[in-house]
């Protein structure tokens, strides 16, 4: 069974930085695109990024474009966020998600087959 554990979650400052991890385990994770989500509180789930099995495509949302980087250890099954110049926007649960392969829906939650607990980041003004 697939098992996907996210970390590093917290409460920052704007302007600060936070990095994300995800650990997985229970399948090949090298063969999967993974994708970074988040939830606000009244609002619907939004795809932050995406990285191909091989981690040579990256995917971004415009709204964390030159902000958030993307990027995978294969060799440790580990996928991770860094997050720089954090802004109370950024609010949210932030979830990590596992699909077949990464293509032009790779912003869709439904696109993806599994899904960490979450991960709270919290910043302040």
């Amino acid at each position: 069974q697939v098992q996907l554990v996210e970390s590093g979650g917290g409460s920052v400052q704007a302007g600060g930085s936070l990095g994300l991890s995800c650990a997985a385990s229970g399948y090949t994770f090298s063969n999967y695109c993974m994708g970074w989500f988040r939830q606000a509180p009244g609002k619907e789930r939004e795809g932050v990024a995406a990285i191909s099995g091989g981690g040579l495509r990256t995917y971004y949302a415009d709204s964390v474009k030159g902000r958030f980087t993307i990027s995978r250890d294969n060799a440790k099954k580990s996928l991770y966020l860094q997050m720089n110049s954090l802004k109370p926007e950024d609010t949210a649960m932030y979830y990590c998600a596992a699909t077949g392969f990464c293509s032009s829906s790779w912003y869709r939650s439904d696109w993806y087959n599994y899904w960490g607990q979450g991960t709270q980041v919290t910043v302040s003004s």
